[in-house]
């Protein structure tokens, strides 16, 4: 069903491969990500970096859980919509953030097998992911897009 194309990643002391990344971009009432990755399996995990730097979250490494989710959208951006709102709702729930990544994804079906602790501190809260101007397209590297949450 679901092809594995990423690894089970960690990026220590903030190193990283060069063609995937994530910044915040400035918006003028929410909260907006650029976001890169050779694939979408590295897109959907620089999203949820991304997401967790701008919530300034800082997570336990005392307590260290292990999460597993299917989804499965009708297109890459629902894809990526669905997985960042597991991911809230997970942090707002059982106060869990994650840090490890094992991402397979086939066309629009995911399935994550994720890695973190509890939150201990969390600067800024994010209500939702939008769908605001949400457009995943190829470059030469890989994918692109831009995220806008809802502050």
């Amino acid at each position: 069903m679901v092809a594995v194309n990423s690894a089970f990643r960690w990026y220590p002391f903030g190193v990283k491969p060069p063609n995937q990344g994530h910044r915040e971009v400035e918006h003028t009432a929410d909260l907006e990500l650029e976001v890169w990755g050779p694939d979408m399996a590295a897109l959907l995990e620089e999203a949820a970096r991304g997401m967790y730097e701008l919530m300034a979250v800082e997570g336990s490494d005392d307590s260290r859980r292990h999460h597993q989710l299917e989804i499965t959208a009708h297109d890459r951006e629902q894809l990526m919509v669905s997985f960042l709102e597991e991911l809230l709702f997970l942090a707002d729930t059982e106060e869990l953030g994650f840090d490890g990544y094992l991402l397979s994804v086939d066309d629009t079906d995911l399935l994550a097998r994720l890695e973190g602790g509890f939150i201990i501190t969390r600067c800024r809260e994010i209500k939702a992911v939008t769908f605001h101007s949400l457009q995943i397209t190829g470059s030469g590297s890989g994918l692109r897009t831009n995220v806008v949450f809802d502050v």
